[in-house]
Parts: structure tokens; sequence; C-alpha cells
């Protein structure tokens, strides 16, 4: 078979593994002594951080991420960082916290507004100059905004999540240190492991999948439906090793072969509801797995991939591969992994929001074009 052309980008450098976090103050200190600080109120990591910055003689200003960034978030973040000149960021905490950092860094050299920039609702200008050096820390595995090129703002007026995108975000240093995950609650640690998943599994489904980004999503899928099921089960911590590789090559692979539906209703779903963007995912993942697969079968088309996706699930999860897409709402109900009743009230017009849905980037790469009543149904498969 012939090989497609194809291209990928990511971080200037990925530094993996346990205990790799202590190599953070040195690789800001090489990018000047201004530094600013963005991290999650209780990433208690952070804190020493801070401490070690201050005792290097750097100048350290912090700003504190309460949730997804809005507009309003990144225009404060961006007031302090200009006041106090900072010469590099640096971002510890979950995806929020690491989109966050990513928008203050590309915006910090820019003389327009974030609205200039962002997709959807604004100019979706390219950046006018390139972004301070930046360094991203996670402290969940789930999104994978470590090896991204966008950050996702919520809009508060127009009830949308949009990015600001742009090659040059792609952080200068990933430091992934699997030890900063050790103390996440089981809630956040399924629900940021379920988005993970995920993004591994519609990389490789996606119509702009190619040879790299299948050989990451190839060992990425089966490995993340294990660790997710060990963790499910107890904490473990090989199984939180495992779940930040898993991240990671989401993140590689998502960057460079696009998502599908599941991401291109979930985005909607946060937008407008406020729901919590892997929770959405997960609940989300088997419904939509099943349209595709089915869809493709009424037209005549290959569903190896689907199948073999159905072999790596079943065999880590503990259910018959013909029924595992099927399956999923089930186990995640065994797993304690709430519905998404609180959020999609009987008030919400899901037609609305498929209709939304059907116009986000992610639903580009899905490997069918799903209609408004299957995307739908399969929002009400999360209830």
């Amino acid at each position: 078979m012939k090989l497609p052309a194809f291209s990928f980008l990511t971080a200037g450098r990925v530094i993996f593994g346990r205990s790799t976090c202590d190599q953070v103050t040195s690789e800001l200190r090489a990018c000047g002594r201004r530094i600013m600080l963005v991290r999650g109120r209780s990433v208690a990591w952070a804190d020493q951080l801070e401490a070690d910055l201050n005792g290097s003689g750097a100048l350290c200003a912090t700003a504190i991420s309460a949730g997804e960034p809005t507009i309003d978030d990144v225009q404060q973040a961006l007031v302090m960082g200009r006041a106090a000149k900072v010469d590099a960021v640096v971002a510890v905490g979950g995806g929020a916290v690491i989109d966050l950092g990513k928008a203050i860094a590309a915006l910090l050299p820019a003389s327009g507004t974030i609205l200039d920039h962002l997709e959807g609702v604004g100019g979706a200008k390219p950046l006018e100059h390139d972004p301070l050096p930046f360094v991203a820390m996670p402290t969940t595995s789930g999104t994978g905004a470590e090896v991204t090129k966008n950050a996702v703002i919520t809009v508060p007026d127009a009830g949308r999540k949009v990015s600001l995108r742009d090659d040059r975000m792609l952080p200068d240093v990933a430091i992934i240190d699997p030890a900063l995950t050790d103390n996440l609650p089981r809630a956040q640690t399924l629900a940021s492991g379920l988005d993970a998943l995920t993004q591994v599994i519609e990389p490789y489904l996606s119509t702009r999948a190619n040879p790299l980004t299948d050989a990451l999503c190839r060992d990425a899928i089966p490995r993340g439906a294990y660790a997710l099921a060990r963790l499910a089960a107890g904490d473990d911590a090989q199984a939180r090793d495992e779940m930040a590789f898993v991240s990671l090559a989401g993140g590689l692979a998502l960057a460079n072969a696009g998502l599908g539906a599941v991401h291109g209703l979930a985005g909607v779903l946060g937008g407008r509801l406020g729901a919590p963007h892997g929770l959405v995912c997960g609940r989300l993942l088997g419904p939509v797995l099943s349209a595709n697969a089915e869809h493709l079968v009424q037209e005549g088309k290959e569903t190896t991939r689907f199948d073999e996706v159905a072999d790596w699930l079943g065999s880590a999860f503990g259910i018959d591969r013909s029924d595992v897409f099927h399956g999923l709402p089930d186990l995640l109900d065994q797993w304690r992994v709430p519905r998404l009743d609180q959020w999609i009230a009987g008030d919400v017009d899901l037609d609305a929001i498929a209709e939304e849905a059907a116009k986000a980037s992610s639903m580009k790469s899905n490997p069918c074009a799903l209609s408004s009543s299957h995307l739908v149904g399969a929002m009400r498969q999360t209830l």
C-alpha cells in the first residue's frame, strides 16, 4: 500500500517520566528571569515550584485558574503579565490551566485583542508575533493539551467554547510527570481518563489518520483501556503512569489527525451547559462509536478499524466485542460515572445542539457524516 503524504507537529521537546518535574526550574530560568506561573488552586506542587523559582532569583507572577478559561480570564492574566514584563510562561495543572497558559504566552506579544484571533466568534487572525517561551506541565491525564496547538476558550455571551489556534502555540517544553496525578480523586481520574481514551480512539478512526498517528493509537488504545479498568477498581501507580502516556499520545494524535463527533458534541455541550468535558466525552463515546459503525455498515463501507477498537475495548473491559460499544454506558454505570441528566435537562433543545455541533471543526474528520437524528440519539443515551 502506498504511504500517504502527511505532516506532524508537536512540542519542541517532550520530557516524560516520574521525577521529571524537578527539571522545570532550570528549563524556565534558561528563558529569562521574569516568569509567569499559571496554576490551579488545588495543585499543591505548584506551591513548591513557586518557592523554587523565587529561590533561584526569578521574579514570579502568579495567575490562578479557577476553571475552564473565559475571555475575561485571559484578559485579566494579560494585564498582569504585561505589567510584570514576563519573559516566559509555565502552566501547571489540568487542560484548562494549560490552555490558559498557552493563550497568555501567545497573546502577551500581540497588539490586538483576543477576539481578533478566536475561531468561530472572532476574527480567527493568525498571531502577529511568536508566542513567549512556554512550558506545560499537566497534573491530570486527559486532555493532552501539553502537546496541542490550540487553547479552548469559553465565550459566555455566545454560549460557546472556541479555539485560539496557531502552530506556534505548541509548547516549547512539555514535562509529563505521572507523579503529579497521584493524588487525583477517583471521579476526576476516571473522567480525565475517559477523555484520554476517547482522544486516541477518535484520531485512529479519523479521515485524517496517518501512519504516525496510527502507530501511536494502536499502542495507546489497549494500553489506556486496561489502565482505566485498573483505576476504576482502585488506585494503581503503574496504571497512572500508563494513563499519563496515553494522554500524551492522544494529544500528539489529535493535533495531527483530528478528532470526531464525540468532541464535536462535547464542545457545544460544555459551552452551552457547562457540562464537564471528560465526563461528556466518556458518556458519548459508546453511543457515537455505535452510530458511526452502524452508519458505515449501512453505506457498505469498511469497518475494520471499528472492529479493532471493539476487540481492544472488549478485551480490557470484559465485554463481548460484538456488543462493546452498546455496553459502554452500562460499564460506566458500574464504575459510578455520572450520567448527564443534571446538565441535559428536559428543556434543553438537543436539535439545536446537534445543528451547532455539526459545524464544529472536530466533525470534519469524523469517519462518516452523521445526521442530526444520529447526534440527538447519541446525546439521549447519555441520560
